[in-house]
């Protein structure tokens, strides 16, 4: 393996790599909408279009390894959350305290994973696809009481309806203070899986 400045041919196609992928996160998850194409991405990167390809064999899979990436991040953040939480209203608090902080603090990374599968032909069946995955997350924290189905549906409705929620806020249509906005998706949590 070669090695340059110290460091090995795999370790600066990595960091060439994760260059690309912040850069996508700023493009595909901008304010105005999505500028992302493959020279703007390299001149975010500051890299050749080169770099770009040895990374990605085009644009579409830079959008989906962009939307998998920030998928990834909110699933471990809700994963560490509810972990360090001792109860149900303790983890329901924590769990949409860290949705927020990832994607309202950040709101280009919020764009990237709620807004960008609407405008994103390449991203249209991935929203789906994460869905099981955090309707799993939240189904772990809901009652025993109710059988599994109907803690399935529950999860799953209650998944569509706080996207929803965020989405209102991240495209400005659902003007609440950001504290309100926890406290009602807490709520809405907590109450899931009440008769």
């Amino acid at each position: 393996m070669s090695t340059w400045a110290g460091t090995k041919l795999e370790d600066r196609k990595a960091a060439r790599r994760a260059q690309l992928l912040d850069a996508a996160v700023d493009l595909l998850g901008a304010s105005d909408g999505p500028a992302l194409s493959v020279r703007a991405a390299c001149r975010h990167a500051k890299l050749t279009e080169r770099y770009f390809y040895e990374s990605f064999p085009d644009r579409e899979a830079l959008v989906v390894a962009t939307y998998e990436h920030v998928g990834a991040l909110a699933h471990q953040v809700l994963v560490d959350a509810v972990q360090a939480a001792p109860t149900p209203d303790a983890r329901a608090d924590a769990a949409v305290t860290a949705f927020v902080e990832l994607i309202v603090d950040d709101p280009r990374k919020g764009r990237v994973l709620l807004l960008a599968p609407m405008t994103e032909p390449a991203l249209s069946r991935r929203g789906v696809e994460l869905l099981p995955a955090f309707a799993a997350l939240v189904r772990g924290q809901l009652s025993s009481g109710a059988d599994d189905l109907d803690r399935q549906m529950t999860a799953i409705g209650l998944v569509g309806a706080l996207a929803n929620l965020f989405i209102a806020y991240l495209d400005g249509t659902l003007e609440v203070p950001r504290d309100r906005l926890v406290r009602h998706c807490v709520a809405l949590v907590l109450n899931a899986d009440k008769p």
